[in-house]
């Protein structure tokens, strides 16, 4: 899509917080206002629109919405968000282990500023599935390069926590 349309759905985003709980449906009329302007077979509209239903609070509604934006071929940085949000909104749908397998091969792709989210969202989903060592060894191994100190041991401790389910 253009610039000015990109523009505009960063400047809808940026004032999703002045939109108060009762007023969910006006923002996702603002998102879906967008999304219409694209062509009827665009993944973009789909997938903002699922970050909309998603962001108010309707994670069920979202899943659908990710699914078909993927299977249009959504790619790059959103198709990874769109992963990493599906994957969110499938745990909070009971559904954790359908996140953990459209996750886990996202730990082998190129790496970009959504590494930390895709371990974040990947260790929620596998403690929803009782996995909580593996899920705190993801979380540590993401905290460990930002800390001032300690990095080589906070990465030790995180490949520890798996190495031999100790």
């Amino acid at each position: 899509m253009n610039q000015d349309w990109e523009d505009r759905v960063a400047a809808a985003w940026a004032r999703f917080d002045d939109y108060g709980e009762d007023e969910a449906p006006a923002f996702r009329a603002v998102i879906d206002a967008l999304a219409a302007e694209l062509p009827a077979d665009s993944p973009l509209g789909l997938f903002e629109r699922a970050c909309a239903w998603d962001s108010t609070g309707h994670s069920d509604r979202a899943v659908p919405l990710y699914r078909e934006a993927l299977g249009r071929g959504l790619s790059g940085y959103r198709g990874r968000r769109a992963r990493i949000q599906l994957a969110s909104s499938l745990r909070n749908t009971g559904r954790a282990a359908e996140g953990v397998e459209l996750l886990t091969p996202e730990l082998d792709s190129p790496s970009d500023e959504l590494d930390d989210a895709v371990r974040a969202c990947l260790a929620l989903c596998l403690s929803s599935l009782g996995r909580d060592r593996e899920g705190l060894s993801l979380v540590l191994g993401a905290l460990a390069p930002h800390l001032p100190r300690y990095q080589r041991s906070m990465a030790n401790y995180a490949r520890l926590l798996v190495a031999s389910d100790a």
